[in-house]
């Protein structure tokens, strides 16, 4: 409240509020109906995570990608794989697409990652909320592939013990849990 008052105080013209918004609404879109915040992945979980993708080239997908951070530094460290990262809150993805546009084995796609389909991807990456994490392991072991794997950053699917744990050095205390849906 005091923070209102403050705010009100300044003076600033009805419209100033209206582009406030609307730059809140352009960052985060529909996190009312998603449940899922924006999220950004760190370069210390960034460089846990290159440490799982196995030596042969692969198709990683990045669910609900951000501002890009986490494929711009996969796709250097690994120029032999493909990095794919979807995003629905439009400024946002428009960030991540001017961040990774001149990134050969980039690709970021505007949308919703659900009606996307997971089988073409040997690892996919979450860092999304706890809320859709029961869905999105039914959606994984119905699409993925059998040695295809799920890394989920700081959420663990309810009642699904993972496939190992990676334990990230940062200030978060970051936990990255690892799951084969198709076993």
């Amino acid at each position: 409240m005091p923070l209102a008052v403050l705010a009100l105080g300044l003076g600033l013209p009805s419209w100033a509020w209206l582009a406030g918004f609307t730059l809140l609404l352009l960052v985060f879109w529909r996190t009312d109906r998603s449940r899922v915040p924006l999220y950004l992945t760190n370069s210390i979980a960034s460089e846990a995570l290159a440490k799982l993708l196995p030596a042969a080239p692969i198709a990683v997908a990045d669910l609900g990608c951000g501002d890009g951070g986490l494929l711009r530094r996969l796709a250097r460290a690994r120029p032999d794989c493909r990095f794919v990262g979807f995003e629905h809150a439009p400024l946002t993805w428009a960030w991540a697409w001017l961040r990774c546009r001149r990134l050969p084995n980039v690709e970021i796609r505007y949308g919703d990652f659900w009606s996307q389909p997971l089988g073409g991807y040997a690892l996919v990456y979450a860092f999304l909320s706890p809320v859709p994490m029961q869905r999105l392991w039914i959606k994984a072991k119905a699409e993925m592939k059998a040695d295809a794997q799920l890394v989920s950053n700081s959420f663990a699917v309810p009642d699904v013990p993972p496939e190992s744990t990676v334990q990230v050095a940062d200030g978060r205390q970051t936990r990255l849990y690892c799951y084969r849906p198709a076993e």
